[in-house]
């Protein structure tokens, strides 16, 4: 028997759409392959058997479904799960009892932008059943918020520093012998007054107007060299391509019969901690500006394509950027994963634009 010529991917007919659909709707939730059989007693789509194998033969013509040589049933390719994303499937509205529940829990964490990030985490793995993903929002420049100093030992202090756009880091500082916590409690404070809101430039610039000499005191002397270890602080987190990845969910994913293997797991989220791939997605995906679904094959490393993301900003382009999402495997409810990452990144923008408010 000759082969079917491969045809070109146009817009299907609606009975295509409808079989096509069917196949990746039943494949997401029993994860075995697909007979017309099964279409037929599970789906109205008012044809003949003979009809939906006809279809199905099409549709593996173009590429949109394959099947395991084990197997009589067809399972989607990336190219159909990127068909049914693109074209079939719908708007997934989440309930309004769900969105108010999530909206409290975010409202707990409002004034603590520490928490943030492994929230919208945590509430995207729960509402979709794959991992859920966030990193800080990170600017080119990032502008203190707060600082602390605690006393670790002596003459040595924990310097803590909270950014603007809700990150903290810690560094150690030395100390002189005489320097004691209520010292410390007094340069803090001076410290708040001269880096509050500004960049690291802009605190260096501030430091090196400070009085030296006879002008100077004890508290001036060590304002300026914690000062100097904020500064160094601020500028490597500057010059880092990403900063923390969140991540929530893992064992949703290792649950999944493609990720049997917890070595497999491993390997996709060492990929994903790559700074350098990471900060790429996140570049991709704000200069996007909206949602962005990486199927498959379209992911880079060759340990990430057996999984799909679905990312969408939140921040503010210009001042701080950060992506929110989920992992998962390719057979993944993409309607369900892009309502809820989309209404994740709408409470981060909310809690963002608090920040700068």
């Amino acid at each position: 028997m000759a082969r079917r010529p491969r045809r070109t991917i146009g817009s299907l007919d609606l009975r295509s759409d409808a079989v096509l659909r069917a196949v990746i709707d039943e494949y997401v939730t029993s994860a075995t392959p697909v007979s017309s059989g099964s279409l037929v007693e599970h789906y109205p789509l008012g044809v003949s058997s003979a009809t939906i194998r006809n279809i199905l033969s099409d549709l593996e013509a173009l590429g949109l479904l394959t099947h395991p040589h084990t197997s009589a049933g067809r399972v989607p390719t990336d190219a159909g799960y990127r068909y049914y994303v693109q074209v079939l499937a719908e708007e997934w509205p989440i309930p309004q009892v769900e969105q108010r529940m999530i909206r409290h829990q975010f409202g707990q964490v409002e004034f603590a932008s520490e928490h943030w990030f492994r929230l919208a985490a945590s509430t995207l793995a729960a509402n979709t059943g794959t991992a859920g993903l966030a990193t800080t929002a990170k600017p080119r420049s990032v502008r203190a918020r707060r600082v602390d100093l605690v006393t670790v030992q002596d003459r040595m202090a924990m310097l803590v520093v909270l950014f603007r756009e809700g990150t903290m880091k810690q560094a150690l500082q030395n100390l002189p012998a005489s320097a004691g916590q209520d010292q410390l409690d007094r340069v803090a404070g001076l410290l708040n007054v001269l880096a509050v809101d500004r960049t690291a430039d802009e605190i260096a610039l501030a430091l090196a107007d400070l009085p030296h000499g006879e002008e100077s005191s004890d508290d001036l002397d060590l304002l300026r060299r914690i000062g100097e270890g904020l500064v160094r602080t601020m500028r490597e987190f500057d010059a880092a391509l990403i900063d923390d990845l969140f991540s929530d969910g893992l064992l949703n994913v290792m649950a999944a019969p493609e990720f049997d293997r917890s070595e497999k797991v491993r390997q996709v989220f060492a990929a994903l901690e790559n700074r350098v791939y990471l900060g790429s997605l996140v570049e991709s995906v704000a200069r996007a500006g909206n949602i962005q679904i990486f199927i498959g094959h379209e992911n880079g490393p060759l340990e990430m394509q057996d999984v799909s993301l679905v990312l969408a900003p939140y921040g503010r382009i210009g001042r701080a950027i950060g992506v929110v999402g989920v992992l998962g495997p390719t057979r993944m409810p993409y309607a369900q994963a892009i309502a809820s990452v989309e209404f994740v990144s709408g409470l981060m923008n909310e809690l963002v634009e608090q920040l700068y408010a």
